[in-house]
């Protein structure tokens, strides 16, 4: 058996006083395969940066075999201090690896090398920083959620790539798919402690459910010890001092054991404010659609969307999901067609950017919008740290400053925001993105016994399958085609996957150079940028104007004084609110074309 590459032993760290990790272990063989698993603050990103020498424990040892190579994929990679997204990937080549391969890399992941680090969205710097630590191809992969912020074909892309690669790989990902396919062997971080089975995450909650309930049936046996013998110390207690003095030192130890045992944390409790009923039919689509210049984002789409339903939405980044979904609930009219909502809909929105957020509120703040204790449940009030604990807040964190937070509580706070308003459609842009395992149960739990209607765009194959009863995928040139079932149904209707609609170059056979850039690749042009950034002016100025011309006219003598200013004041008044109406409505389809393209 080949000595290990990279080994963990007796790891242990503390955060301000409170243990994160109290004795870890990790061992990564040549060809390797595994994942790392856990809760939310359990300390996964943790133990995967002492890995990569990145954080000194307070305790233990980390050898690496001294010719061994690691690559280490953060969470949040920071791009900054380089020009371009080339120069970022160049930086992480080693002095024996090719200087094309990042170029190479780049491309496959549907980037130039060109591009601006400070002006990417989430998608394209995770590509980015993707081809930074696959280029090099290192003896270790560690790699901390790789698939977030990816469409669904450069997953799976990224699925294929890993597969073949010769470096050993540690996952960690919310994507049970993604890590099913992958991974040999688990390790799981509870409480402190790792523990380890050679087997792939497809066997991991079995077992994992199977050593709670044994870890609860020893407890309870404890407990039943300790009664035990509390009742002899109270009432069997004899003459024989030295028999006494050993039971009684037994006891003691008993008790301490209980005392430091640390239960597994519980489950959130997830559950979705619902409102009274909506009628029948929740939304009606006929021969919608919506272009931007020449790119039609939406062609032709119709769809019947009936109380009960759980929608999804799938397809490439840039593909027009988001415009899909904001025609859908009424939030951009359509360039062609009609859309028709049904009585009593009260929709909750949870969008993908998070872009309500202010950094420095402070958890109770966020949840409260800063007025008081107490959030509005359903209608109903309820004080900030009994709503924080169902979602696996502590009550300790009610000032801390949102911008600390991990990925996975930013993502519990956001669920916790959108599910406190009374509703009856819940619409739902990559919800799962952050959530661990368990607390992605509990959501699809809840949206299992959700009354309402559900409409929601992921990436998570799994967690599609689990929930929706029909799926939208895109067709190609604004053709959106509905699907029943879940994604693996969409496969089998199809007869193919979305892959070969990705807008990326692949290796055996890419695209010219000089051909026109796929829809996903879509970029701000230096006019609408700069349109974006003077409109709110403009509009402010011809607001502004209108009303002075408004009030002018609103003088009953003014006509009978000066009928030249008259007609005049009259003819600017309707020019000028044609110029707004002109300015509003193409900030606000600018605004939302840079809005899709963030969202990529």
């Amino acid at each position: 058996m080949a000595p290990p590459l990279l080994q963990l032993r007796n790891i242990a760290l503390t955060f301000g006083g409170t243990p994160l990790i109290e004795d870890a272990e990790l061992t990564v063989a040549p060809g390797e395969r595994a994942c790392l698993v856990g809760r939310n603050g359990s300390g996964k990103s943790t133990l995967l940066r002492i890995a990569a020498g990145l954080v000194e424990p307070d305790r233990g040892t980390r050898f690496l075999q001294p010719d061994a190579t690691v690559r280490y994929l953060p969470q949040e990679p920071d791009l900054s201090g380089h020009a371009t997204t080339l120069a970022y990937v160049e930086a992480g080549l080693g002095p024996a690896d090719p200087p094309h391969a990042a170029r190479a890399m780049l491309e496959q992941l549907g980037l130039t090398g060109a591009e601006d680090p400070a002006r990417l969205s989430g998608g394209e710097a995770r590509r980015a920083a993707l081809a930074r630590v696959l280029a090099p191809q290192p003896d270790i992969l560690l790699l901390d959620e790789p698939t977030n912020h990816l469409d669904l074909p450069t997953i799976e892309w990224l699925e294929r790539e890993l597969a073949d690669t010769r470096a050993a790989l540690v996952l960690i990902s919310h994507d049970r798919r993604f890590l099913a396919t992958l991974s040999r062997a688990t390790v799981w971080l509870d409480r402190g402690r790792t523990r380890r089975i050679e087997q792939g995450f497809a066997s991991f909650e079995a077992w994992r459910d199977a050593t709670l309930a044994e870890e609860e049936r020893d407890q309870h046996k404890l407990d039943r010890r300790i009664e035990a013998e509390q009742h002899w110390l109270r009432y069997g207690v004899t003459a024989r001092r030295k028999r006494n003095v050993r039971r009684l030192a037994a006891l003691q130890d008993l008790r301490r054991e209980r005392r430091e045992y640390r239960a597994a944390a519980g489950k959130a409790v997830i559950a979705a404010a619902e409102a009274e009923a909506s009628g029948k039919l929740v939304i009606e689509a006929k021969n919608i659609g919506k272009a931007y210049g020449a790119l039609r984002v939406v062609d032709g789409f119709s769809i019947r969307i009936l109380r009960g339903d759980r929608i999804g939405v799938v397809g490439p980044n840039g593909a027009g999901k988001t415009t899909l979904i904001n025609l859908l609930t009424g939030a951009l009219a359509p360039d062609a067609g009609e859309v028709r909502h049904g009585a009593n809909l009260q929709m909750a929105t949870l969008d993908q950017q998070r872009q309500s957020l202010d950094p420095d509120w402070t958890l109770a703040e966020a949840l409260t919008g800063g007025r008081g204790e107490t959030v509005e449940v359903g209608g109903e009030k309820r004080h900030v740290i009994g709503y924080m604990k169902d979602f696996l807040f502590t009550p300790e964190q009610a000032r801390t400053p949102l911008r600390v937070l991990s990925g996975g509580e930013r993502g519990r706070l956001t669920l916790a925001r959108a599910l406190a308003a009374p509703s009856n459609v819940l619409v739902l842009d990559e919800p799962t993105n952050d959530l661990d395992l368990e607390t992605l149960d509990v959501l699809e739990e809840m949206l299992a016994d959700y009354a309402g209607t559900v409409i929601l765009v992921s990436h998570d194959r799994d967690f599609l399958d689990r929930v929706v009863n029909a799926l939208i995928a895109p067709a190609g040139h604004g053709r959106w085609l509905e699907y029943a079932g879940g994604y693996a149904d969409m496969l089998l209707q199809r007869g193919d996957d979305i892959v070969r609609a990705a807008p990326k170059a692949a290796k055996a056979a890419a695209a010219p150079r000089a051909a026109a850039p796929e829809p996903g690749r879509r970029r701000l042009s230096f006019n609408e940028k700069h349109a974006l950034e003077t409109l709110p002016k403009r509009i402010a100025t011809l607001e502004a104007e209108v009303r002075a011309l408004q009030a002018r006219l609103e003088d009953p003598d003014l006509y009978a004084r000066d009928r030249d200013g008259f007609a005049t004041a009259s003819t600017r008044l309707a020019t000028a609110q044609s110029e707004l109406s002109a300015a509003e409505e193409t900030w606000l389809r600018l605004e939302l074309l840079r809005e899709e393209i963030e969202g990529t």
